[in-house]
């Protein structure tokens, strides 16, 4: 029961799960300590905790957070699948469709004593954040994503764990790959956008690198490949985005057939790569790795843990400020407030023509073109 003496702040955390989401569940936590007349409840899988019946709303004190903020993952759950404006509903048939439970959705915020919403989510549930507050709900945004494919922000917290964990997989492929003359395919996350595969390849100093925004040619590839090679002896790294696709080309996925999931099932970019090459005629030893869901799990590095609870603060803060219809974004080196419209208006993909892409080509990693 809500204390009527006090406010209510709702913290939801929706889509994929990321290292740093506890940090700012932490720092929306701490910093609404220091409002005696604000209380903070977590819906429990995004906005399911508010829909379910009984709704499943839990209380988020300090001792509650005491800690949290090296942990990964989100101590209130977190899904990908429905939602208030697509919820998952079975057809007298058998077949499954949605309903729109948006306005029942505000009902029951009312009726719970929620002032305010902080949705931290990344592209998908920050377009729930703006239908919601056309609608009339005082919410604001907190981005995340590790695939940092939010425009608004120069960074997204969790990326740069991402990267971590995807530097390190090819630093200890390196090792075996040189002492067996192999070629390692390494498949990191990017479903539309290279940032993890780019930046773990410059950094890991991989031979080439496969992202969504540039489409490779397989012989370029091999080219590569050979470049390595002297007298059957050598080693190569690919480090390949599960959205990356030939010139000519798709990029490799399956239809999901997960109820209320939306999304394509990326995935085995990485074997169908190793096809091609083969069908080209490489010779050499080649094998995989998909790092898959490593990447998002585990403790989130100082960086992410920092950036996270810059966001979580200042999300507070902009509650206490009114500053309702609006994601927090971090524009270095301050962090910053930004419309939903403009903070979901369009993708952030890797330019060819950045410094980056030229510093990679600079020390030699293969693009595929």
């Amino acid at each position: 029961m809500k204390d009527s003496m006090r406010k209510r702040v709702l913290v939801a955390t929706g889509g994929g799960d990321c290292p740093g989401l506890n940090a700012v569940i932490r720092a929306i936590v701490m910093r609404a300590a220091k409002e005696r007349e604000w209380e903070v409840v977590g819906s429990i899988n995004a906005f399911d905790g508010v829909l379910n019946e009984p709704n499943e709303i839990v209380i988020l004190d300090e001792k509650e957070v005491a800690g949290v903020h090296i942990r990964g993952g989100t101590i209130i759950g977190t899904t990908n699948k429905g939602g208030p404006f697509a919820w998952p509903i079975k057809n007298q048939d058998g077949t499954w469709g949605s309903a729109d439970r948006s306005d029942e959705m505000l009902r029951r915020l009312q009726y719970l004593g929620v002032d305010a919403v902080i949705n931290i989510g990344g592209d998908g549930s920050q377009q729930i954040s703006q239908k919601l507050f056309e609608k009339g709900c005082n919410i604001i945004g907190v981005p995340k994503t590790i695939d940092n494919d939010l425009s608004a922000t120069d960074f997204t917290f969790g990326f740069q764990t991402a990267v971590q964990e995807a530097t390190t997989a090819v630093d200890k492929l390196m090792t075996t790959a040189a002492s067996h003359n192999r070629v390692f395919v390494l498949e990191v996350m990017g479903r539309y956008a290279g940032w993890i595969g780019l930046h773990s390849a410059v950094a890991g100093g991989a031979d080439v690198c496969l992202i969504p925004e540039i489409p490779y040619d397989i012989e370029k590839v091999m080219e590569k490949i050979y470049s390595r090679f002297t007298r059957g002896r050598g080693y190569a790294i690919i480090v390949v985005s599960e959205g990356a696709k030939p010139k000519d080309g798709d990029m490799h996925y399956e239809e999901s057939k997960e109820v209320g999931y939306k999304n394509v099932r990326l995935g085995g970019v990485a074997s169908k790569l190793i096809a091609e090459l083969k069908e080209a005629g490489l010779k050499t030893d080649i094998r995989e790795t998909v790092l898959g869901h490593l990447q998002r799990g585990g403790t989130p590095i100082a960086y992410d843990r920092i950036l996270a609870t810059q966001f979580g603060v200042e999300a507070f803060e902009m509650v206490l400020r009114k500053e309702f219809g609006k994601m927090v974004a971090y524009r270095h080196p301050n962090i910053v407030s930004v419309p939903f419209e403009e903070a979901i208006s369009h993708y952030n993909f890797v330019n060819p023509d950045s410094y980056l892409v030229k510093a990679a080509r600079g020390v030699g990693i293969c693009m595929g073109d």
